[in-house]
């Protein structure tokens, strides 16, 4: 309980709710559309936006999220091209963006920055700002997937049923894409790049042994999410090891005895 008078473990804990709730909502579009790969392709490019904004002197932050937003764009318009492959057009600003970040990293005047707080996290060093940016972000989320909740699961179980219904599927993907990227972006300081993608793809699929209702795994996500965090910030605390890795690695465990449980259930069931 003394972890709770510090005022770098109240913002790791309001951020991880946040976070929770941000990667439970995008993350089951992703997880039921399948765009995982997609997803660690726009993730890996945020690199470029960082490298970029340590160059020029702006937020490294910022400018990850620009990167990010018209690095998803530019995937999801090669990916519809006929004399291009969806898996050759992720390569393409995977590697574009790590190379960017890698070069302007190293041209960035002055004191060079630790690369290693963006490449795997560190939920503790997480400001206010980056609070108001998750909280915003959640809100969006909250509010976008509530009036359009039909529209979404049509669009990512079954993209020609949806246009059918006349509902406009190229501009519901373009602006879901563009929440992946803020998503994403906004996690970097709790997990980094290297492990981002696994906060939205670990609790779904944790979800996703107990229901198939798009509702009830975004729920579920939240909930699995969170605890995860929390989990993660003890270990990160008692054994003094990096607090991203230790979220990613607890979610991962959570999953592994969900999944021998209900594995177990069935056995029992079919006795």
């Amino acid at each position: 309980m003394n972890l709770l008078q510090y005022t770098f473990f109240q913002h790791a804990l309001l951020g991880s709710l946040l976070a929770s709730i941000a990667c439970g909502i995008i993350g089951t579009y992703i997880v039921t559309r399948r765009l995982v790969f997609i997803s660690g392709g726009i993730t890996h490019a945020s690199f470029g936006g960082i490298g970029i904004g340590l160059y020029t002197g702006i937020s490294p932050i910022l400018s990850a999220a620009v990167f990010s937003v018209l690095s998803a764009f530019g995937v999801e318009w090669l990916s519809k091209r006929k004399d291009m492959r969806e898996d050759s057009a992720i390569a393409v600003f995977w590697t574009l963006g790590m190379a960017v970040g890698i070069i302007f990293s190293f041209l960035s005047p002055g004191f060079a920055p630790d690369l290693s707080a963006f490449l795997f996290g560190n939920i503790l060093t997480i400001t206010q700002l980056d609070i108001v940016m998750l909280g915003i972000l959640a809100i969006l989320l909250i509010l976008f997937f509530t009036l359009f909740i039909h529209p979404i699961v049509a669009v990512a179980f079954d993209r020609e049923f949806a246009r059918s219904q006349g509902i406009p599927v190229q501009l519901f993907e373009y602006v879901l894409m563009m929440f992946i990227a803020l998503t994403i972006v906004s996690c970097l300081r709790m997990v980094g790049i290297v492990l981002a993608i696994s906060l939205l793809t670990i609790p779904q699929m944790t979800a996703n042994l107990f229901t198939y209702n798009f509702k009830k795994i975004i729920w579920l996500s939240i909930g699995i999410g969170y605890l995860g965090c929390l989990g993660g910030l003890l270990i990160s605390y008692f054994l003094n090891v990096p607090s991203g890795a230790s979220i990613i690695f607890f979610s991962i465990l959570i999953y592994a005895i969900c999944k021998l449980l209900k594995a177990t259930f069935i056995k029992t069931q079919m006795k």
